[in-house]
């Protein structure tokens, strides 16, 4: 009788751990958008095909699909600050190859919004002053808070 249900690999390989959401988390905080890239307003994917050997390193890299303007480049970086988990199978040295694609978004202008609260404070003390030459004005106080 044959037993159902996944086959045991015999090499462990290098992975990383917390799964996408932390991938992306990475990247977001690491990553340095080019100021050629901000000037001319490119945005795309680039797509990064590398070697990770059994002690979880990032040791061959090349850029499969480039965007130019510096996004290439920081994506190679992004790429070899990657840290995957070590494995260990029994003396033998794995390299295992992976593909991942890193997204290259303009940041998002953030629009300013004001707002501005009005009281009447109803009678005051002085609610007309008079100037130098002798006409009479009214003093109004607002206050704007940021």
């Amino acid at each position: 009788m044959k037993k159902k249900g996944r086959k045991k690999k015999f090499l462990k390989l290098p992975r990383l751990g917390g799964g996408r959401e932390l991938l992306k988390e990475f990247f977001s905080e690491n990553m340095e958008y080019p100021e050629e890239a901000l000037e001319n307003k490119v945005e795309g994917d680039v797509i990064i095909r590398y070697k990770v050997n059994s002690m979880g390193d990032v040791v061959e890299s090349k850029v499969e699909k480039g965007l130019g303007y510096g996004c290439d480049e920081e994506a190679l970086r992004l790429v070899h600050l990657l840290k995957y988990q070590a494995v260990n199978n029994r003396g033998v040295r794995v390299k295992t190859k992976n593909r991942i694609k890193i997204p290259f978004r303009l940041p998002k202008k953030t629009k300013k919004k004001y707002q501005y609260t009005y009281k009447s404070s109803g009678k005051t003390e002085k609610p007309e002053s008079s100037d130098s030459h002798g006409s009479k004005t009214k003093t109004y106080n607002y206050t704007i808070r940021f």
